[in-house]
């Protein structure tokens, strides 16, 4: 058996290509990070916006060479090259620049503050209410009037800070069975929680807008203390 290892490992390549390879490389990875940037942090656990970008593009280079045969070795070591090279120098300008940092990774975002949902949340960011519930679920936060801050880090862990138990307002219960009791119009004159921004308040009978955020969806309020 012959092996042509110079098509094994070189193939086609001259100057030009290489300089292609170069140019395609950084277009590529920098789409890919861009994409991911605007797709949101949703998902993503440990690494960085940045990290994930590394990896998919790495392995994108290292598939393609490994089943097709029109594709040579070396083009996938230039490659990992480049991104190396693109990876180390972003690496340095953000040490050096904490706005330029915050571009490439992020910035934490916060969610909930003071036993409310922050507004503007779901029009600027990725937001996924249901599965920010469950998060919730997991810390055996049974309403969102426990929770004092919630802060969505940028490698899409989510930071919990309570209310002592003298502090634990009315909220809005985070469980399925009570939060899929919705109401459009309040029938008993009770407390409740607006299903959209959590704001919670004594209400009268009738169809009643929240004044925080304008919705008129609501669900009865819970003041239950965090089981630890």
């Amino acid at each position: 058996m012959n092996l042509n290892w110079n098509e094994i490992f070189i193939g086609d390549l001259n100057i030009s290509y290489i300089i292609e390879i170069f140019v395609r490389t950084i277009i590529m990875f920098l789409m890919v990070l861009l994409i991911l940037r605007l797709s949101g942090k949703k998902g993503v656990r440990q690494l960085s916006l940045f990290e994930v970008a590394i990896i998919i593009a790495l392995g994108s280079a290292a598939g393609d060479p490994m089943f097709s045969k029109d594709i040579s070795i070396l083009p996938s070591v230039i490659v990992f090259a480049v991104i190396i090279a693109v990876y180390r120098t972003i690496t340095y300008i953000a040490s050096k620049s904490e706005k330029f940092e915050n571009v490439i990774e992020g910035e934490p975002l916060y969610v909930i503050e003071n036993g409310q949902f922050v507004l503007g949340v779901k029009n600027d960011h990725t937001f996924a209410k249901d599965e920010f519930f469950a998060e919730m679920r997991q810390e055996s936060i049974e309403h969102v009037g426990q929770v004092k801050t919630a802060i969505l880090e940028t490698t899409g862990n989510i930071s919990f800070y309570y209310f002592t138990n003298k502090e634990v307002m009315y909220g809005l219960p985070v469980l399925p069975k009570p939060y899929s009791k919705k109401l459009q119009t309040i029938t008993n004159e009770d407390v409740y929680a607006c299903t959209y921004c959590g704001y919670s308040a004594l209400l009268q009978t009738g169809i009643i807008k929240c004044k925080r955020c304008g919705h008129s969806e609501w669900v009865k309020a819970i003041n239950t203390l965090r089981l630890t």
